[in-house]
């Protein structure tokens, strides 16, 4: 069964450190016998095609097959195109959120996780908004994201079991992932 994926590396490319080049990339994941393998950006957007089931443990494979082939740690979060379509169907902060480069989706590396937003959720947040899906938590932080109080309490509360996209990016994977 062919199916479409999407793995979002986690701190690729920010700064100066964890440097990888999106050609490099694309060929660990075609080493591994993906096909169709796209990258968005310059900072760890995959999107990719398996003839078979991607299991449970994709993502610690590819954390692995990284950090031999490349030299560089980084958590990676692998969800299939239709969780990933159902992310952005779900946004429930659409009519809040005006500027899609402060609205961010977070992906969560277990669903599981989601309960550790919880007590999150149920906080006043001023201007800001949290939202938690099945997989993701939806932040809306109008004021920018680094000066964000609810930004630093959602990767308090996740570490390193979470990554996050702004709007823009999260629309333009889907795209790619439903047309490849």
């Amino acid at each position: 069964m062919t199916a479409r994926h999407v793995a979002l590396l986690r701190g690729v490319n920010v700064g100066h450190a964890k440097r990888v080049a999106m050609a490099d990339l694309r060929t660990l994941f075609e080493d591994l016998g993906y096909r169709d393998v796209r990258t968005l950006g310059n900072s760890g957007n995959v999107v990719f095609t398996s003839d078979r089931a991607v299991p449970a443990t994709a993502a610690s494979r590819l954390e692995k097959r990284l950090a031999s082939a490349v030299g560089v740690s980084a958590r990676i979060t692998v969800l299939s195109a239709v969780e990933l379509a159902a992310a952005v169907a779900g946004n429930p902060l659409l009519e809040v959120a005006r500027d899609p480069s402060r609205l961010l989706v977070a992906f969560l590396n277990d669903p599981a996780h989601r309960a550790k937003l919880k007590p999150l959720a149920g906080r006043k947040w001023g201007k800001e908004a949290l939202a938690v899906g099945r997989r993701v938590a939806y932040l809306w932080c109008p004021e920018g994201i680094l000066a964000s109080p609810l930004a630093k309490e959602v990767g308090h509360a996740l570490g390193d079991a979470v990554t996050a996209r702004n709007w823009t990016t999260t629309l333009k994977l889907h795209a790619i992932a439903g047309n490849a």
